[in-house]
């Protein structure tokens, strides 16, 4: 089987030096704007940050999406305009349902910055369904021993959302999703189906081939339908599978906030600016502002 046969769209990054780490960016991007419901698509680190330091992600908003977070390593305390007040862990997920508009902030834990805090981690957004937008905000923290994990060949793969090799995450989705955090030992491999309607890869960390084919570190690979695979590692790798059923409506997205709607967003930007979304508790003092981004983008 050839590239080509493989692969419909290579995505590499856009990176961010936010000092002291960096964030590798693939979605949204010129080439693709979604795979499956998701539509934004972060790798955090990884990085050793110094002594004492942190990271402070002030209370900030979002609508209309649901954010993931799942770390490799370090640890988050995410706290929202809801009351949740959570530290997250590797091996864990967060799933923070905006719905008709929620705030939340991102702090590295008091207790982790003293030796110099570790971070390292994918953050992702889903599209929400239609139906589902304007729902009620809700937040939920799926433990790690609550997550399926598949063992074959020298391989493990733990199911964050969905269903894969034959296991189910307990995650909440709203569309059709499959997202899986797949690590391969030295000589690992594992199948990777074709049952969602759109699916890419995502290489984190070490060296992978699909099929033979030589998969490049932070590039997401979005893989043509129904096409079957086996990704394999000779000497190691960690890897995101990602993706679930193709949106038929157009999204745009503005700052933190993603919609079916263009209104909305605005709608959305004069909220915040007027200090009318809710605020979090514990966590109240300071905010994001809102940016000087141009114009809203609309994504099909």
């Amino acid at each position: 089987m050839t590239n080509d046969d493989l692969i419909l769209q290579t995505i590499t990054p856009v990176t961010h030096d936010l000092g002291g780490f960096k964030v590798h960016r693939t979605l949204p991007s010129r080439p693709r704007t979604m795979v499956g419901p998701f539509i934004f698509f972060d790798q955090m680190g990884p990085s050793r940050l110094g002594m004492g330091e942190g990271i402070d992600v002030r209370p900030h908003p979002h609508i209309n999406l649901s954010t993931v977070t799942y770390l490799f390593g370090g640890a988050l305390g995410h706290r929202d305009s809801l009351g949740s007040d959570v530290v997250i862990e590797p091996g864990a997920v967060n799933l923070m349902t905006a719905g008709h508009g929620i705030v939340h902030s991102e702090r590295t834990p008091d207790a982790a910055r003293a030796d110099g805090p570790e971070l390292s981690g994918i953050q992702t957004w889903l599209a929400m369904p239609e139906k589902d937008e304007e729902m009620a905000p809700a937040f939920e923290h799926v433990a790690r021993a609550d997550l399926p994990t598949v063992e074959v060949s020298n391989a493990r793969a733990r199911v964050v959302m969905g269903s894969l090799w034959g296991a189910t995450a307990p995650t909440t989705t709203y569309a059709s999703t499959i997202y899986a955090d797949i690590v391969l030992d030295a000589g690992g491999s594992i199948p990777i189906d074709a049952d969602a309607d759109e699916r890419a890869l995502y290489i984190a960390l070490g060296e992978a081939t699909l099929d033979g084919m030589t998969l490049e570190p932070m590039t997401l690979y979005v893989l043509k339908p129904g096409t079957a695979a086996t990704l394999r590692s000779t000497t190691g790798a960690r890897a995101m599978l990602c993706g679930g059923e193709a949106f038929t409506t157009p999204r745009h997205v503005w700052w933190n906030f993603v919609s079916s709607r263009r209104d909305r967003i605005d709608e959305a930007k004069r909220a915040w600016t007027a200090g009318e979304f809710p605020k979090v508790p514990g966590d109240d003092k300071e905010w994001i502002p809102i940016p000087a981004i141009p114009k809203t983008v609309s994504y099909p």
